[in-house]
């Protein structure tokens, strides 16, 4: 279920001091002394909490059945496996008399977003390359949960579910659908559908050879992880939010950062991002040809969102091709600049 991409969610709506107070004794987590709901992340599913045993953040009202379980496996295995700080411990909290659906009670995080305002308007170039590299290290520990089959967590099992179709046909079906999808709102052309063939095709050698099944984040972006300035360095001080996590390409934790950067023009920042995670990686024509895939997925998904809620930025005339294109392009630009780097 972790794999079903959602575009809204259930919101938490109001909720009494009284409410917050019952479930802070259900945990003994203390007396209440504030709470505020989220500005970020969770789609309305999140609130903070404030009580005398500490900050807490309390999400709640489930997008889908199973989706705290979920998040708890993720966070108990990462907390074991890797130094990433991640929120736990992870209470899941039952549907009782104070709330009419099922939540999570974990410890706020300390830090800030890299889009917060009173962040972003501060950092300089160093400190922009020094956050990039602390960004691919976290990846790396991430990604260094391997499993033996591509698949995602099954909630009612509490076992790992195997794509049935195998991880290539899976994700080539997943953008095709999303391609399809995207013709309600805008134009796509067989020309577009074409070209979006011929990408595929270009990779599948590259997938075929794919045999490292890897934890994948699905979300790694500014709203799901905090930075925090401490010892004279900037660090990565929490990720949270596994509800789209699962066991595949780690490749695609990259490309929501990847896009950031070629959206504000800061390649060299982009290239030390990538420079650092692909210290331990494999063959870079391979790189090359599933992170063009990767990225097709996500300028697909956006591309379809921004048409459909009014919210196009760039050229109304621009083709769907053309406009991927451009970030496959300048993607693989980065990576070639990278190996020139290392033959020097």
């Amino acid at each position: 279920m972790t794999t079903k991409i959602l575009f809204a969610s259930n919101k938490l709506g109001v909720i009494t001091n009284e409410q917050l107070q019952q479930m802070l004794n259900q945990h003994n987590l203390g007396k209440l002394i504030s709470s505020k709901k989220t500005d970020n992340g969770a789609m309305g599913q999140t609130m903070f909490v404030h009580s005398s045993k500490g900050e807490f953040v309390l999400k709640g009202n489930p997008l889908f059945p199973g989706q705290f379980e979920e998040e708890h496996f993720f966070v108990n295995n990462i907390s074991g496996i890797s130094d990433v700080p991640v929120p736990t411990p992870y209470f899941i909290g039952a549907t009782n008399s104070y709330f009419s659906w099922s939540y999570a009670i974990m410890p706020r995080l300390k830090g800030k977003h890299l889009n917060d305002i009173e962040v972003a308007d501060k950092l300089m170039s160093e400190d922009k390359i020094q956050i990039a590299e602390s960004m691919a290290n976290t990846l790396l520990q991430l990604h260094s949960w391997k499993v033996d089959v591509c698949g995602e967590f099954n909630p009612n099992t509490k076992n790992l579910s195997e794509f049935k179709e195998g991880f290539t046909i899976w994700l080539f079906n997943r953008i095709r659908y999303w391609v399809e999808d995207a013709k309600k709102y805008s134009k796509i052309t067989l020309g577009d559908v074409n070209w979006v063939e011929n990408v595929l095709q270009e990779s599948l050698d590259a997938f075929d050879q794919f045999d490292t099944p890897t934890f994948v984040m699905g979300d790694f972006k500014p709203g799901n992880f905090l930075i925090l300035y401490e010892g004279h360095e900037w660090k990565i001080s929490g990720v949270f939010d596994f509800t789209n996590a699962y066991f595949g390409d780690p490749l695609a934790d990259l490309i929501k950062m990847l896009t950031m950067y070629i959206d504000h023009n800061e390649l060299d920042v982009a290239k030390h991002f990538f420079k650092i995670y692909m210290t331990r990686t494999d063959e870079k024509e391979q790189i090359i040809q599933r992170l063009k895939v990767h990225m097709l997925m996500q300028r697909t998904l956006d591309w379809g969102c921004a048409k459909a809620i009014g919210a196009v930025t760039w050229d109304e005339d621009m083709s769907f091709s053309v406009w991927v294109e451009h970030y496959l392009k300048t993607m693989e630009e980065l990576i070639r600049e990278i190996e020139q780097w290392e033959l020097i």
